[in-house]
């Protein structure tokens, strides 16, 4: 299916994702949390999210290298610091922590199936597209940067 390799920006695919959510969620009686840790569970996760997505962000600005995950083939730095020695995708992995944030607001546990859908899609038709795209780039040091650091954390 390469038809769908990099073709659809990753933010659409969190969106997508969370619609599926919600759907899912209106199948099924929400769980039972108490509300103070509900809260606590949603503003520790979004703030998790947003903090490790801004933060890979903020690193390939630093180094000058496209953000533009359609186009990986124009990187011009390999990103192997800051928030990239801990995961190799951590703006993929802090839409993932949003979408976990958000199934707990949706008190749904069959709602987790959409970050299932996220993750999978993210890894079949983006990240491995990438990761060809980058080894094609750096060749051994990216080699050795994913030998070091993983997929998602």
């Amino acid at each position: 299916m390469t038809a769908l390799e990099n073709k659809v920006p990753p933010p659409l695919i969190c969106i997508f994702s969370a619609l599926l959510m919600w759907w899912l969620s209106s199948l099924s009686a929400p769980f039972a949390l108490d509300e103070a840790i509900r809260r606590a569970l949603i503003f520790l996760f979004l703030g998790l999210g947003v903090i490790v997505c801004v933060a890979g962000i903020i690193e390939f600005k630093r180094v000058k290298t496209t953000v533009n995950p359609l186009k990986p083939e124009t990187a011009s730095s390999l990103v192997n610091s800051g928030v990239y020695r801990i995961s190799r995708n951590p703006m993929y992995l802090g839409m993932a922590l949003i979408l976990l944030a958000f199934a707990v607001y949706l008190s749904s546990v069959i709602s987790l199936l959409g970050i299932i859908v996220f993750v999978f899609y993210m890894n079949k038709f983006q990240i491995v597209p990438e990761e060809k795209a980058i080894e094609g780039l750096f060749g051994d040091d990216y080699i050795l940067y994913k030998s070091k650091v993983r997929r998602w954390i």
